[in-house]
């Protein structure tokens, strides 16, 4: 499934209706609209048993309603936080429909005023099933663990669909552009409460905070607000509001 992206990218292009087949978990086979440019292509593929749970609590493939985004699911890699690949053959992007809405009126507002570039996502929903996974596997006393990953007995706005993790790239080449740190960096320099502070002392630079600043520009168009020290995360909505509109995602 890792390369399930740029597969049905090529068959997209050449307009064909096919059915990718791998071996999954599953072997769900669903079908799905997927956009290039005007037209829609009907396709066929196959799912893990994880996206087949987010599917069918009626989350939606960020991808299918913005055209033009990329995504890179850094917890279907090693290149995070944990050093894990927790989703494994999943590598689409998945929140509640609302909330893709929102990403798609924050993603016309970024082409609109900077037509050269487009989003990178990094996360959307995080089922609490894997939110275990990670508290399980974080090595730190329970008592500071809140800290780093949601408690999954209670669940994190991921949970819910309805928070995103992601950054800018350039249209043409997917090349992220330079916030400063890296995703899941956990230090003051990632802190967007921490900028002036962190830019006195020379850890990050003004680039880092304009290009930052861009990201938050489109997102608080499209209903977004972020927190004080992750410059990636953004939510959709409050956990009390989240959790009154939605169900956790298992």
């Amino acid at each position: 499934m890792k390369n399930t992206t740029y597969i049905l990218f090529i068959l997209l292009c050449l307009g064909c209706e096919s059915k990718i087949n791998e071996q999954t978990s599953t072997g769900v086979e669903i079908d799905d609209l997927v956009a290039i440019g005007d037209e829609h292509f009907k396709i066929k593929y196959e799912v893990s048993e994880l996206e087949q749970k987010i599917i069918d609590a009626g989350l939606v493939d960020v991808e299918v309603v913005v055209p033009g985004i990329f995504v890179d699911l850094k917890y279907s890699t090693t290149d995070n936080f944990f050093g894990k690949d927790v989703y494994g053959d999943m590598t689409r992007c998945y929140v509640q429909p609302e909330v893709a809405e929102m990403l798609k009126k924050a993603h016309q507002k970024l082409k609109e005023e900077y037509p050269n570039l487009t989003f990178l996502v990094y996360d959307g929903v995080r089922p609490q099933s894997v939110q275990q996974v990670l508290w399980d596997e974080l090595d730190k006393p329970d008592s500071v663990k809140p800290l780093y990953v949601a408690d999954p007995k209670v669940g994190g706005l991921h949970n819910f669909g309805v928070a995103l993790d992601l950054t800018l790239a350039y249209q043409e080449s997917g090349k992220a552009l330079d916030m400063g740190t890296p995703f899941d960096f956990f230090g003051y320099p990632a802190y967007p409460e921490r900028e002036a502070q962190m830019l006195l002392e020379g850890n990050i630079t003004k680039e880092n905070i304009i290009n930052r600043e861009i990201l938050r520009m489109a997102m608080s168009h499209g209903g977004f607000t972020g927190i004080g020290s992750e410059w990636w995360h953004f939510n959709a909505f409050s956990r009390k509001v989240a959790g009154e509109k939605f169900e956790m995602v298992k």
